[in-house]
């Protein structure tokens, strides 16, 4: 029995999938393109479960994708939103100072967000006590305005309807199970040959990639994240409030997000977890994904390898609910009783690491050939930065058609 055909295959239905065949669509009205996806529903991982901040883009530095994609995307995001009359909360962000120390680390933003073309102002504390009377500050803080808060689900629901409407072909339930030869793989549903093979897997993206002969050095250290709810709705915040970050690290720190209902959230953890889906109880439990990435947080433990150990050993205390509501009582004065706060849906980041340099991988990373992309590393911002870097990739794929290979980084101002 001959093979289904399509010429994109997209593997997986996050918003960068989402988007990316969307993009491809749009460069190639002709063209077919498949989406799968192996949940019953696209957005149920990362993209569904993530805060639904959409970020600024002044964490970053200014040679950075993010950097870019992140301002771009706040903008084309917004517009999407707005243009569909989808939920969405622009009250801005708060930066604040635990000390005077953190002072130096709000200088760094401030530079960081003037090099990426970012509205962001310096501020007194009177000033950010006006924003938002519930905030701690030492002497200073940073205001973003055009920080915001979407509804992640019907951001993913409206994609999802515009990818239908444009012809693109959607299976959920479908997952990649192997690559046979070339560009034929086996799936859920059967073999399928694709002209090109798009890998946006996520979670899995590291082991895909390995089958077509790409992330030789690379694998997925998953990290879990937890969140605290305001189950009674009266935590009365008007901006999102986030502390001065360590910068080395990609995480953000434990901060109070403002949902698009008004609602608070404390969070998230960056907990290392011991399995891609370990979203709670033994849902999803590999024995071979303990082995794997167990035996890759030994090395990195005993290394201590990015500050490994030290990051485990200061957030494993997090995922008691006591200690991470003391931990955020040091950004906001009324803070509500620990009881009035519940858990939410946990999230896990997909975040690459380096196996042989032994360092986290900061920004966006994706190899690729003529036959073939694989999205490495596609972490936070990725919500806010999906409809740019999925343009980004399109183009790169038809260089990569012309026959060139990427798998090293090139600087974002030259790509």
């Amino acid at each position: 029995m001959s093979n289904r055909t399509t010429d994109y295959l997209v593997i997986g239905g996050g918003i960068v999938g989402l988007t990316l065949a969307l993009a491809l669509r749009r460069r190639e009205p002709s063209a077919s393109v498949l989406l799968i996806e192996k949940e019953d529903e696209l957005g149920l991982h990362a993209s569904g479960r993530n805060s639904g901040v959409l970020h600024a883009g002044f964490y970053y530095t200014a040679d950075s994708l993010k950097a870019r994609f992140s301002r771009d995307g706040n903008r084309w995001l917004t517009d999407f939103c707005e243009r569909l009359s989808l939920p969405i909360n622009r009250c801005g962000k708060l930066v604040v100072a635990r000390t005077e120390a953190e002072h130096a680390g709000l200088d760094e933003l401030l530079r960081r967000g003037q090099r990426n073309g970012v509205e962001l102002l310096a501020i007194t504390e009177r000033e950010a006590l006006e924003l938002d009377p519930s905030c701690r500050t030492s002497g200073r803080a940073l205001f973003s305005p055009t920080t915001s808060s979407v509804d992640p689900v019907a951001v993913m629901q409206a994609l999802t309807v515009e990818a239908l409407g444009s012809g693109i072909a959607i299976e959920t339930g479908n997952s990649f199970v192997r690559r046979i030869e070339g560009n034929t793989v086996e799936t859920a549903s059967g073999r399928l040959e694709a002209g090109y093979i798009i890998n946006a897997a996520g979670l899995y993206a590291d082991r895909i990639a390995r089958q077509f002969g790409f992330s030789s050095q690379y694998r997925i250290l998953p990290f879990r994240g937890l969140y605290l709810k305001d189950r009674s709705g009266t935590q009365a915040l008007r901006r999102h409030i986030y502390p001065v970050p360590e910068l080395k690290y990609p995480f953000l720190g434990v901060h109070f997000t403002v949902q698009v209902d008004g609602k608070a959230k404390i969070g998230p953890t960056a907990t290392p977890a011991v399995w891609r889906e370990q979203y709670g109880g033994v849902s999803g439990i590999s024995a071979r994904e303990i082995s794997e990435i167990g035996g890759l947080q030994s090395r990195l433990f005993l290394s201590n390898a990015f500050e490994f150990r030290t990051l485990a050993r200061r957030e494993l205390p997090k995922a008691l609910k006591r200690v991470l509501h003391r931990r955020a009582g040091s950004l906001v004065s009324t803070l509500q009783p620990a009881r009035m706060w519940s858990w939410g849906k946990p999230g896990i980041r997909a975040q690459l690491v380096d196996v042989q340099e032994m360092a986290l991988v900061m920004d966006f990373r994706y190899e690729g050939d003529a036959r073939s992309l694989h999205v490495l590393n596609a972490v936070s911002p990725a919500f806010t930065c999906a409809m740019p870097f999925s343009e980004h990739l399109v183009s790169e794929i038809e260089s990569l058609s012309e026959g060139r290979r990427v798998t090293e980084p090139r600087p974002a101002e030259v790509l």
